[in-house]
Formats: structure tokens, sequence, C-alpha cells
């Protein structure tokens, strides 16, 4: 059963030894919403959480499941040395490796570390539990195929109704919200980015699917499919879209969000 669901970004600056102290403030509010998701996961206690990221190693026509013994990865990228490990939940990515076949939907099983996406909000997310993790990218097979996707993962969470699951979208939206922003400005970023959450809550997901490639494209957003995904593994439970924070001070578009 799924039993905690959010939307969160992946900023960098919130790891200490990446950022500095000056840069946390600027983001006081996502990281406040992240505490607070923290403190409500682990309230709910998940045995396993599946985590989408946008900087998983992609094919472009096929979902990746990462089938990794241990899930470990590091930001050795960034300049830490630091490495981090994670127990991957063998059945539930082998039970969604067989619904996918079953249903021809293209995905491939890989062997890969885990990505600054994933690794982020695990590490603001999972700081006092240790429940397995089960680490997946997403394609740049159409919208329609992501939401797909997501209805296979949420038969496969039914299939084990006595594992609690929390299923979390690691996702940012425009990467054009200020001059300094990492794609340059765009003045449309901002609208762009009401206009995502302003829809995701009014639970009009069509809207979204339905925007217009040139709209995504200028946005330069680091997520969306990954929210799609989110959508469609929530579209048979009751859930709620709760905007607990966003933000953009660095030019990249952070949203907090809970739905479940």
């Amino acid at each position: 059963m799924i039993v905690f669901s959010a939307i969160v970004p992946h900023p960098l600056e919130s790891i200490p030894g990446i950022g500095q102290p000056s840069d946390r403030k600027k983001i006081k509010q996502t990281l406040a919403a992240f505490k607070e998701l923290r403190i409500a996961l682990e309230k709910a206690a998940p045995d396993t959480v599946i985590i989408i990221s946008p900087h998983a190693k992609l094919e472009r026509y096929s979902f990746v499941i990462n089938s990794a013994k241990k899930l470990g990865g590091d930001f050795s990228q960034f300049g830490l040395a630091e490495k981090y490990s994670y127990e991957n939940d063998k059945a539930i990515f082998n039970k969604l490796a067989f619904t996918c076949k079953e249903d021809e939907l293209s995905f491939r099983l890989r062997n890969n570390p885990l990505d600054y996406g994933a690794l982020i909000p695990l590490q603001h997310l999972l700081k006092n539990i240790q429940p397995k993790v089960v680490h997946l990218a997403f394609s740049l097979m159409s919208y329609q195929q992501h939401f797909r996707y997501g209805q296979l993962i949420e038969s496969v969470i039914g299939a084990h109704q006595a594992k609690r699951v929390a299923i979390i979208a690691s996702a940012e939206l425009s990467h054009r919200l200020t001059p300094n922003a990492p794609a340059g400005f765009s003045p449309d970023a901002e609208k762009f980015d009401r206009e995502i959450i302003h829809q995701l809550g009014g639970n009009n997901l069509l809207s979204i699917m339905s925007m217009h490639k040139e709209v995504i494209d200028q946005a330069a957003e680091c997520g969306l499919r990954a929210i799609i995904i989110l959508m469609g593994a929530l579209h048979e439970e009751k859930y709620a879209f709760k905007l607990l924070s966003y933000e953009g001070p660095s030019g990249i578009g952070y949203l907090m969000a809970r739905l479940i």
C-alpha cells in the first residue's frame, strides 16, 4: 500500500560541503519543507521508498530500473568523498520488470549508481529510518507511456499489500527564473512554474500532459516526466495536493508538495 507520496527538488546547495551556509539560508523554505516531509515520512514508516530521478541514467525508448543489489552513490563529482548505500527492494523491482514485460512496455534492468537527483532527497528524508529503496529513471517516450508506467508501478505496489511503500518524484521546475539561472533567463519561466503548480493543485494532469512542447522546452524544466509517473501511480489512490513551499532564488523552481 502507498503510505506516503511527495514531489521534491534536489538542490545541490542543500548539501553541506557543496553549498555554503549562505546558500542554505536562501532556500530556507525548501529546507523547512524537507524537514516537514521527513517527519511525516518517519511517521508513515515505509518498508520501501521508490524514488524517480531525472538524473538517473536513462535510455530514450526504455524505462531503466536499477537492479543493483546495493544501491550506492556519492557526491564525488562535487568534491565530496563520502559514499552512501541503501538496500534495493528486489521483490519490487523484479515484479515491476515482469509487469512491464507483460504489458509490453519497454524497460531495462541496469546496475547503476545512485545519481544526485535521488541521493539529495534520500539524504534529507531518510536520516533516521532505513527502508529499502527502488531507484527509477524516466525515458524520452511519450507522456502517455510515462503515465502508464506509473499505473504499472501502482499495480506492483497493490500486489504487495502488506508492504508499506512511499513514492517520491525528484523533480525541479524551470531552470530559467533569474538572470543567473543555469539555463539563462526567460520572462515566461515563473508563469510556467505557477501554471504547473495550479494544474497539480486542481488535479488536472491532462492540461500538463497537453502543454505545447515549445513552452516546456523554453522553461528548461527538470522533472515533469517524473511527476507524470508519480501521478500515474496515484491515479486510483485517495490523495490531495498540498503545496508546502515554492521558491527559486538560484534560478531553479523548487517545488515541495505532499500528496499522501
